[in-house]
């Protein structure tokens, strides 16, 4: 994107286990500043592990990772401070409302007086969830749970999203609405990485990442993996069929 041309996410060589199960294996790879990469797979490809490393969540067993120049290791504390991270199960308090669910987040932040009826008017207005300020979050709609979910990950105003399926289970208007919030933000310079197990959402990224038994088989813009098939899903199973088909003529041949 024009302004923008340098790495904000560095990952190198990362390796996450869990006993004998390797989650995440030698996995490396760049995300240019105010641009959105799409982290795709199967259940159980280390999607999930992978963005938890990223967020400060859990430590690499090996490797390392830099967020806009810092590690995310060494310097957890001035990571956090740049990173928003909704996990697939976000912690919204379901008896509380709108409004209190948000109250909630931004006392942990510390944002009081004027700047804090600042940001809620324009978080909750940049989600349409104004109207809802009194309803219990337990009885929203699921797109809605998750506009809320993303205006609480938002009111610190971070420089980077981490999002983990945050449009899982979710009707498709709520997904064309949730994806038009991403792209508004990145338009304003916000870096975006998000999982998705709906490869449509895929073609809305600037760069796609594949991982498949807990390797990153490809990155690229959604057009160059594309390629000749017609469309995005037709190639990404493809190629996951191909690694599989390699793994299965190897082991016979031993």
């Amino acid at each position: 994107m024009p302004g923008y041309d340098r790495p904000f996410v560095q990952v190198n060589k990362v390796s996450m286990n869990f006993g004998l199960v390797e989650a995440v294996r030698q996995v490396s790879f760049d995300v240019t500043q105010g641009t959105i990469f799409g982290l795709v797979g199967s259940d159980g490809a280390g999607k999930s592990t992978l963005l938890r490393m990223i967020a400060t969540m859990i430590k690499p067993a090996s490797g390392t990772i830099l967020i806009d120049g810092l590690d995310a290791v060494s310097e957890k504390k001035q990571v956090k401070k740049r990173i928003g991270y909704m996990p697939q199960r976000f912690g919204l308090y379901q008896d509380l409302t709108v409004n209190e669910n948000i109250d909630f987040f931004m006392d942990i932040y510390g944002i009081r007086g004027v700047e804090r009826k600042k940001r809620k008017e324009r978080y909750l207005g940049f989600s349409n969830l104004l109207p809802f300020l009194d309803r219990q979050a337990g009885n929203l709609s699921g797109g809605m749970k998750q506009k809320l979910g993303l205006a609480c990950v938002l009111v610190h105003e971070p420089q980077m999203l981490i999002l983990d399926e945050p449009t899982n289970g979710v009707d498709p208007v709520s997904r064309m609405e949730f994806w038009d919030i991403l792209n508004q933000m990145r338009q304003n310079g916000m870096t975006i990485l998000v999982s998705t197990a709906y490869l449509d959402e895929g073609e809305k990224c600037d760069s796609v990442g594949l991982m498949h038994r807990s390797q990153l088989l490809v990155k690229a813009p959604p057009a160059e993996i594309r390629s000749n098939f017609a469309s995005l899903e037709e190639a990404i199973i493809a190629r996951i069929q191909e690694i599989d088909k390699e793994l299965v003529d190897d082991t016979f041949k031993r």
